[in-house]
């Protein structure tokens, strides 16, 4: 039986769903593979600490890892190769091992993409404000882009890395397209917007509570959320209590890993059941 060997680097991924969601579509090819966890904090590393624990996957026969936060930018300084779309982001969040190389991809943009059609294609998106403008809001902010939105504006705690985010789209898509601003002007770029986007870890299992306050939602705004584990974060639930349309990031996790999937094996992922394992997974907890 062909067989794989495939892992997780990122900070608090205990709970994380993708070595079921790769496991369990492994099964379905019949193929053999092994997702394993390099959970920082329980090695006890910092996250400067990822191109060592990349080259160590390298030695002992990975066939690829992911890559999430707070690694995906820091990771590429030791990649022996980037992807087109890696490269343009800035961000990694898969590596395939090849003929003794490591090769960064990412997976995210078109994760969140198909999320985005498949959830709120008909939402509007004249102007949009996306908090979080790291690796994970490097991709959102791309994939964003290319959907249509008319005006994206980058909120982040670090406000020079949101300026240079910003002024990446710009090139990329044109004056106008995208802008960053201070999270003290949180109230007055929500106030004009059509939607929100959560790219921050805030949410996650690891990291719990909420991004910004709950009076700044108003029904009429739509939010989408990239945390996935919990499906339902706490931003999530205030919004939907309040009437607001939102976006899990489930979706996301699951186009993602399909792409990440297909990246490490060469096989065609099953989208659909690998959505109805998602759900089940979140619904079951082990």
């Amino acid at each position: 039986m062909t067989a794989y060997l495939t892992g997780l680097i990122g900070s608090g991924i205990g709970p994380s769903l993708s070595p079921a969601l790769h496991e369990r579509e492994a099964d379905r090819h019949g193929v053999r593979l092994v997702y394993r966890t390099l959970d920082i904090d329980v090695i006890g590393v910092a996250p400067e600490a990822v191109g060592e624990l990349v080259r160590a996957a390298g030695r002992l026969g990975f066939d690829g890892l992911n890559i999430t936060h707070p690694c995906k930018q820091l990771v590429i300084e030791h990649l022996d190769e980037l992807a087109p779309e890696a490269a343009e982001l800035g961000a990694v969040n898969t590596i395939v091992f090849r003929g003794g190389r490591a090769i960064g991809h990412n997976t995210d943009v078109t994760g969140f993409a198909r999320s985005f059609a498949r959830g709120l294609a008909d939402a509007p998106t004249d102007d949009v404000v996306q908090l979080g403008a790291g690796g994970a809001g490097a991709a959102v902010a791309h994939a964003l882009l290319r959907l249509g939105v008319g005006r994206l504006t980058l909120l982040d705690a670090d406000p020079a890395r949101a300026a240079v985010l910003a002024a990446v789209l710009t090139s990329r898509f044109g004056p106008g397209r995208a802008r960053s601003a201070p999270t003290a002007g949180a109230a007055e770029c929500l106030a004009a917007a059509d939607g929100l986007v959560h790219a921050t870890p805030t949410g996650m299992a690891a990291h719990p509570g909420l991004p910004l306050p709950v009076a700044l939602l108003r029904p009429a705004l739509w939010v989408a959320e990239v945390v996935y584990r919990p499906l339902e974060t706490e931003l999530l639930r205030e919004a939907r209590a309040i009437g607001c349309r939102t976006l899990d990031g489930g979706g996301m996790a699951v186009f993602q890993a399909a792409d990440s999937f297909r990246l490490f094996t060469g096989l065609s992922p099953h989208t659909g059941p690998m959505l109805t394992d998602l759900a089940d997974l979140a619904a079951h907890p082990a």
